[in-house]
């Protein structure tokens, strides 16, 4: 079993920046996959970010790519999103997920474990 705690959303001007953690309580957390999903208001759950067990392969949506930077650190058990030159279609709700496994996995299926999620605001 893992739980998955996010923190760190909270309302931010266009053009700003935030960074999500999440830290997974358990003493495997470097075996699991990670991923950053959000949904908006009125839309089905979309990828954000992925990253692999090691760090070493990642996954970006297009419409992040440039803007956001997924990260983590397995000694404290945390995986990070760094989110820069936010804009007002970022708002949503931010997830955080884990899988047991090799890849960086893209697909809201692929993860069985989910946080409670963290809301992310930018006004225009």
């Amino acid at each position: 079993q893992v739980q998955l705690v996010e923190s760190g959303g909270g309302l931010v001007q266009a053009g700003g920046s935030l960074r999500l953690s999440c830290a997974a309580s358990g003493r495997t957390f470097g075996s699991y996959a990670m991923g950053w999903f959000r949904q908006a208001p009125g839309k089905e759950r979309e990828v954000v970010a992925t990253i692999s067990w090691s760090g070493t392969s990642t996954y970006y949506a297009d419409s992040v790519k440039g803007r956001f930077t997924i990260s983590r650190d397995n000694a404290k058990n945390t995986v990070y999103l760094r989110m820069n030159s936010l804009k007002p279609e970022d708002t949503a709700v931010y997830y955080c997920a884990a899988v047991r496994g090799l890849g960086a996995y893209r697909e809201n299926y692929d993860y069985n474990y989910w946080g409670q999620g963290t809301q992310v605001t930018v006004s225009s």
